[in-house]
């Protein structure tokens, strides 16, 4: 899947991904080792994803969304369950009983989040935005992405300033973790 164009085509892509990582987890055995290895790149990429979402799709939702204070605040919202959904999934291993309920349960609440931002609130933005506004947003969520944490930190901060400061040191003290620990690499 290509990366790319503007902050809805390229969270939009990120969903995709998202979907696909947990078709491939409900295919795989109950004790597969595959199955930590893709519930680790489900958690880095949703992760990844919704500090970058945090730190400009909301913000814009903010700006230019008529009620977006309230769109936004209902996505942080769901962004925080679906992160201590997703500390919890850390703590559980692939044959454990709960592992499997914590994966139904993370899918379910990301599915109705997905559903919601793309047939809602994707669609606000793309009528209030300009489209240069849009481009330039894609542009900072890449980049964004790119330094973002990769493990789950339900107590961090998710609105600016805070999370646009603190996220690049955690998202390096994450990727030092999962380079000393080969996680993520196989996912």
């Amino acid at each position: 899947m290509g990366h790319g164009g503007n902050v809805i085509q390229e969270l939009t892509t990120d969903h995709r991904e998202v979907e696909e990582l947990f078709t491939r987890m409900e295919s795989s055995a109950g004790t597969d080792p595959e199955r930590r290895q893709l519930a680790d790149h489900l958690t880095m990429e949703l992760v990844r994803h919704s500090v970058a979402e945090e730190q400009y799709l909301y913000p814009a939702v903010r700006r230019y969304v008529d009620g977006g204070d309230d769109l936004a605040d209902k996505e942080i919202a769901e962004h925080g369950e679906v992160e201590h959904l997703l500390k919890e999934l850390e703590a559980c291993e692939p044959g454990d009983a709960q592992f499997g309920i914590l994966v139904a349960r993370l899918k379910s609440s990301v599915a109705a989040h997905v559903r919601d931002e793309e047939d809602r609130l994707f669609r606000l933005l793309a009528d209030s935005c300009p489209p240069e506004g849009l481009d330039d947003l894609g542009e900072k969520v890449r980049k964004a992405k790119k330094v973002a944490p990769t493990r789950p930190h339900p107590g961090a901060p998710d609105e600016p300033p805070l999370n646009k400061l603190l996220a690049p040191g955690t998202g390096m003290v994450d990727r030092a973790r999962d380079a000393l620990t080969g996680r993520g690499r196989d996912g």
